[in-house]
């Protein structure tokens, strides 16, 4: 009977090595970028981020880690769910950092450094499953060097970087189990691939291949199998969408062209789901046009996912052509998942919110582009070539590209509000969640007839456990005196804010052009 100290023995030590060094590369990204701009990781600071997203996932996995959920909603011109206090996002896309917290804390640089340790850990088990050869692991580097949104998310509080992982561990059981298939891989890929589409529901996606091998092992056994996992996985999204979702200001999810079919018949959904195709590829193309002229960002992944797609149709039809049956499953696969999820940007998002979405569809196009056989690197230079165009000679925009580091300035005010919101601010914990613990977050304002955002990163101060509403101005103007909320922020010396004294509400702070009150 073979131990786990025989199997450890029996383990390739050349392969772990590979593995180990490899693990290296975001790890080295990460330094060197900040580095490059005259810092250290530990001078990473979320509160200097443009990035909004980041304050609701820290501050409710924050609650989470502190009180099992947030004491206060989180939702949108105060909506909340029906269960708990989530945003708008499956909370299942946090579970890595609420673990991270458990084992080490939380502080503003604990989803930092759990990134970096996906990344590498991501790499690390890529190169040990799927095995690389030398050339491979070349282009690897390289490409994951250049594109330069693997670092930049790294060393974010946003959670695409779990969506990466479970994306290219995926790759890689998939190119194992094509060399030796066995029931523990097949299952592990329909765990991973669950998961993934609870995170996001159109990486529903990467399932299909899991699923042809089932159908191919179990014939019509495999089909109902894999049917009951896409009901149980599509049903468990469903009830977390509907008890432990907010309702977001807009819908996430376009459906028109779903009950054009269902109210005007077959036709005329045929027809309106071609115009919306065509009309979608035209902005697409356009905004893609920008990003190679401005370096606009949307534009820049729009190109990105281009070529990766691209690149795998090519490779799809030359592996056709020369007969290499297990390489032509692998990347006709990986081209439909990329031809869906253009299709569903199309048709289910807007364009300019949902390009961040094609990242982790560029972050296997990566993966998989380094393990296609080539004797030259043509393919990897030209990629290279242009991920070196577009994401640094055109990452012209701060708010895109700049990683977020301390300043003392910023410090300062983070720690003034701090001060400010642990004298005066105190959880109520009957009956939680509850608007005693939620603070209004203004969007923006007139001030002065100009149109402000407010600084919300100051938010960050809040105490554990507080929930966040983020308002839209005119939902606070039509609202004012009939809000749920205990606290509401703003920004200072605008219209809402000379309100708020004329109604006599408590003023909790004011700094760095936010200003906070107690309504109650």
């Amino acid at each position: 009977m073979n131990t786990w100290k025989d199997r450890l023995k029996a383990m390739d030590k050349w392969r772990i090595g590979k593995a180990l060094a490899m693990s290296l590369v975001p790890l080295l990204c990460c330094i060197a970028a900040c580095a490059l701009e005259g810092h250290t990781l530990a001078d990473v600071y979320l509160p200097a981020s443009q990035w909004n997203d980041e304050l609701f996932y820290f501050k409710q996995v924050e609650g989470i880690l502190q009180f099992g959920y947030p004491q206060g909603y989180f939702g949108f011109n105060e909506s909340h769910a029906l269960v708990a206090s989530f945003a708008a996002w499956s909370p299942v896309l946090v579970f890595p950092w609420i673990i991270w917290g458990l084992l080490f804390g939380w502080t503003l640089l604990s989803p930092v450094y759990c990134n970096i340790f996906l990344m590498m850990l991501a790499v690390c088990l890529f190169v040990y499953i799927a095995k690389p050869d030398r050339k491979q692991l070349l282009m690897l580097t390289i490409l994951y060097s250049v594109f330069t949104p693997f670092t930049r998310f790294t060393l974010s509080g946003m959670p695409e970087v779990f969506c990466f992982f479970m994306v290219i561990i995926t790759l890689a059981v998939e190119i194992n189990y094509q060399e030796k298939p066995g029931n523990r891989k097949l299952a592990v890929l329909f765990v991973l691939t669950s998961l993934m589409t609870l995170m996001r529901p159109y990486l529903l996606l990467f399932m299909l291949l899991p699923i042809y091998f089932l159908i191919k092992k179990k014939k019509w056994k495999g089909a109902a199998l894999s049917a009951a996992v896409i009901l149980f996985t599509g049903g468990i999204y469903v009830g977390i969408n509907h008890y432990l979702a907010a309702e977001y200001f807009t819908p996430l999810f376009e459906v028109k062209w779903i009950t054009t079919f269902l109210d005007k018949g077959i036709l005329a959904g045929i027809k309106n789901l071609l115009y919306m195709l065509f009309h979608g590829s035209l902005q697409f193309m356009n905004m893609l046009g920008q990003g190679f002229r401005t370096g606009l960002a949307h534009g820049a992944l729009f190109g990105g996912f281009l070529l990766m797609m691209i690149l795998l149709a090519v490779q799809t039809v030359s592996d056709y052509a020369k007969k290499r049956k297990d390489k032509l499953l692998l990347h006709g696969y990986l081209t439909l998942c990329f031809v869906g999820m253009y299709a569903a940007l199309l048709l289910m998002y807007k364009l300019k919110e949902g390009g961040r979405h094609l990242i982790t569809f560029i972050a296997v196009g990566i993966f998989a582009v380094c393990m296609m056989e080539t004797r030259t690197f043509k393919k990897a230079v030209v990629t290279a070539a242009v991920f070196a165009f577009l994401y640094s000679v055109m990452a012209l925009d701060p708010y895109d590209y700049q990683i977020p580091f301390r300043s003392e300035e910023l410090t300062a005010e983070i720690s003034g509000w701090q001060t400010a919101f642990d004298a005066k601010l105190s959880l109520n914990r009957t009956d939680t969640p509850n608007y005693d613990n939620t603070v209004i977050w203004t969007f923006n304002d007139l001030v002065d007839g100009e149109s402000v955002l407010a600084p919300w990163q100051m938010l960050y101060a809040l105490p554990e456990g507080f929930g966040v509403s983020c308002c839209y101005a005119d939902y606070i103007g039509d609202n004012l005196e009939a809000l749920k909320s205990k606290y509401i922020s703003l920004p200072s010396d605008g219209d809402l804010d000379r309100r708020c004294q004329a109604l006599g509400y408590s003023e909790i702070g004011r700094s760095g052009g936010l200003v906070v009150y107690e309504r109650y």
